[in-house]
């Protein structure tokens, strides 16, 4: 579980990451990215009832997605910045290894992952 140091919990910083920052897509998930005064990476993910009806569903999703990151936080510069990560359609049939292979694929666009 990530600390609640490095979580988005507001509905105004999701806005600002949502509106402020760039982004990046890949085949399963949606990245927003915006720099911050913070001095930690926090994060918000965002999976909507078009993924799944089932509340269950969209909670294992958003568990695989926060596990993703969070096994790659320590390689992460320096820096503030507040991550949004939306859930796609095609994540439902996806194993936890191409998650993470997504987020690694994000982070180094971003050029945020350390080398």
């Amino acid at each position: 579980m990530l600390p609640k140091a490095n979580r988005l919990l507001k509905k105004e910083d999701f806005q600002k990451a949502w509106k402020g920052g760039g982004s990046f897509y890949t085949k399963n998930l949606g990245f927003k990215l915006r720099k911050t005064t913070n001095t930690t990476l926090k994060l918000g993910v965002v999976v909507s009832n078009k993924i799944s009806k089932l509340a269950t569903v969209r909670n294992k999703i958003k568990r695989q997605i926060r596990e993703a990151v969070h096994s790659h936080i320590k390689d992460i510069a320096p820096g503030g910045y507040d991550l949004v990560i939306i859930a796609l359609p095609n994540i439902l049939k996806k194993p936890l290894e191409d998650i993470r292979k997504d987020v690694v694929i994000a982070l180094n666009c971003f050029k945020i992952l350390k080398k």
